[in-house]
């Protein structure tokens, strides 16, 4: 097969997800942007983790806020608990893989912050132990899955937000994702410095 034909189906594959995922996931992304612009106004901070191409996510949205996103405006809280190898192999190695996220939580995390944690499938054992202990510590949970949102989706409480991808594609899923995280930081910058432009 012609590759040009490939690659224009995962073109026509990908708007195609982003067009259903419009209608269902145009609600809660307004609603997690509106959480953390009030987390960060309360002096509360965004926590974030992933695994893989969720921990890339994870770092890219933490710089979008830390330095900036389309806007010239201060830095705002966000950890990527994905970073800090030091952390990671000490306590993969000291104790489990699947705690080096709910140790930095228990760690950094405060009833003011938010808990951004992603996962394609939602049943990553690290994250769902980190939402465990973000609730322990009273934060608020924002989960960015897909599928069916997985053991994340059941763990979810009140007040918490889910934002579930509707395919079963990781690569899709992935996309929408990085698509969410940009909706969100543009929210939160309209949502706390208005309408100025860079």
């Amino acid at each position: 097969m012609d590759l040009t034909v490939r690659i224009n189906k995962q073109f026509e594959d990908s708007v195609q997800v982003k067009q259903q995922s419009k209608a269902v996931l145009a609600q809660p992304i307004a609603e997690t942007a509106q959480a953390m612009a009030h987390c960060l106004q309360q002096d509360g901070k965004i926590l974030c983790c992933g695994n893989g191409g969720s921990a890339a996510d994870s770092q890219h949205f933490a710089a979008e806020l830390i330095n900036r996103f389309e806007m010239e405006r201060p830095g705002l809280a966000a950890i990527a608990l994905t970073t800090d190898s030091s952390v990671l192999t000490s306590i993969a190695n000291d104790y489990d893989y699947n705690q080096i996220f709910s140790k930095q939580v228990s760690a950094l995390g405060r009833t003011n912050d938010v808990l951004l944690a992603i996962s394609t499938s939602g049943n990553s054992v690290n994250v769902v132990a980190a939402i465990s202990a973000a609730h322990e510590r009273n934060m608020r949970v924002i989960a960015l899955t897909g599928r069916d949102g997985g053991k994340m989706g059941l763990m979810l409480r009140q007040g918490d937000i889910h934002i579930c991808v509707p395919t079963q594609s990781t690569a899709r899923i992935q996309e929408v994702h990085l698509l969410a995280l940009h909706c969100i930081c543009d929210g939160i910058d309209h949502l706390l410095y208005g309408e100025q432009k860079s």
